[in-house]
């Protein structure tokens, strides 16, 4: 071991504030990416008074499932506001912040072979957790704190970037609904003056949602959109799985509108092996089993699993519409769902939705429109991508200390760049 690398257990102490005078409200939980979320436990008549409390500066970690998870949940606090967590918690703080920086620990906690390594540590468990002395002898390098703070800064100037093109993304998603919902369900889409149809006197007729513009049709979903399924190549096989085909499963899902990269890949002889087709890009697939209704555009050519299904507007080749379309309808059918849980989708489902399918006109106009809202969404996604990998290679740096001062300058001169090559 190098000797600049310290036994984490000599720079934090265990904190063990208990909620005595229930002066903490706010119950956060800890998930595998290492972020503080709201707790989803049932508190009903739970004593409140043995909960922990966390102030700013200060971590809670979770040690009991690193052996079924492969991952450490721990979390540093940033919020003003004083929280609790579960008294199985761990909660720590630095000893000396002149020596360790709190956020330049919690970089370190980040790493993948930080918890590659605390996964190793969990075999002296035999329920799969991470002992405290464990944790506190797993070991990391701790450069002079100027250097700390040089490397916090170049990690914050990423993860800063991914968070504004993050609400970017956001913003831009709201637009396209907004422009949807003008045309498509207050009928103020533009007349052929350019003028809002509804409010502008555009014929209205009578349909059982109601009036609707003169010319527009309710059909089944299933009429206006064609459904695909997808399948799996045989998984003992080596020659069907490899890099040549993206194939989306229900994991792929992000939180944007795109799936730009999946988990695996087939080969071609894998496609050609299995009922799945190849899908091109713009594709709309929606998950049917597992995480049930979940939508994402292909971001290239992609091959599916049978867990998902496939929608293409074949009459118009629409793409931007039919992915409102779908998102709308899907929407309906969990609202209508019997029960508390949505557990699959079947093609029945599709059957029993009526849809509104527009003037073919309005349509293609439509999709001319939002087509450079959906095209920034896609660029900035890809873009995320990117930083996201600078910022891996980052922390891999951390164990080094090599050749840091590069990726700062990569992730604000390059990425563009990259994007576009």
């Amino acid at each position: 071991m190098r000797s600049n690398y310290k036994r984490i257990g000599n720079h934090i102490r265990e904190v063990n504030i208990r909620n005595r005078e229930l002066t903490a409200t706010k119950l956060l939980g800890i998930n595998i990416d290492k972020y503080y979320m709201p707790s989803v436990a049932n508190i009903v008549g739970t004593d409140m008074t043995a909960y922990k409390v966390v102030k700013r500066g200060q971590f809670a970690c979770n040690r009991m499932h690193v052996g079924r998870d492969y991952r450490l949940p721990v979390a540093l606090s940033k919020s003003e506001e004083d929280f609790i967590v579960s008294p199985a918690y761990d909660v720590f703080e630095i000893i000396d912040e002149n020596a360790l920086l709190p956020e330049y620990l919690m970089m370190w906690f980040s790493r993948i072979e930080f918890d590659r390594n605390a996964w190793f540590y969990t075999d002296a468990d035999v329920r799969g957790g991470l002992p405290w002395k464990s944790f506190c002898d797993m070991q990391l390098p701790i450069p002079h704190p100027n250097k700390q703070r040089e490397i916090i800064k170049e990690y914050n100037t990423i993860v800063n970037r991914i968070a504004l093109n993050n609400q970017l993304i956001q913003k831009l998603e709201e637009k396209a609904q907004a422009i949807y919902k003008q045309w498509f369900v207050d009928f103020e889409f533009p007349d052929e003056d350019g003028k809002p149809y509804k409010s502008s006197g555009g014929e209205m007729v009578e349909s059982e949602l109601g009036k609707i513009p003169i010319g527009w049709e309710m059909k089944p979903f299933t009429q206006v959109f064609k459904l695909s399924g997808g399948g799996t190549p045989d998984t003992t096989n080596e020659k069907y799985w490899g890099n040549e085909i993206p194939f989306f499963a229900p994991p792929d899902v992000t939180n944007s509108y795109y799936t730009i990269r999946t988990e695996k890949s087939i080969t071609k002889s894998g496609l050609k092996n299995c009922s799945s087709k190849l899908y091109q890009k713009n594709t709309i697939f929606v998950t049917a089993r597992g995480t049930v209704g979940a939508i994402a555009i292909a971001g290239s050519d992609m091959a599916m699993n049978q867990s998902c299904y496939a929608f293409t507007d074949t009459k118009r080749n629409s793409k931007y519409f039919a992915h409102q379309m779908i998102v709308d309808t899907i929407g309906r059918l969990k609202n209508e769902a019997t029960g508390a849980v949505f557990s699959a989708l079947v093609t029945r489902d599709f059957d029993s939705q009526i849809v509104l399918e527009p003037g073919e006109n309005s349509i293609i106009k439509f999709d001319i429109t939002v087509k450079g809202i959906y095209e920034s969404i896609l660029n900035t996604v890809k873009e995320n991508l990117l930083l996201a990998e600078i910022k891996e290679v980052l922390l891999s740096k951390l164990a080094t200390m090599e050749n840091l001062e590069l990726i700062q300058l990569h992730a604000e001169c390059n990425v563009e760049n990259s994007i576009i090559n």
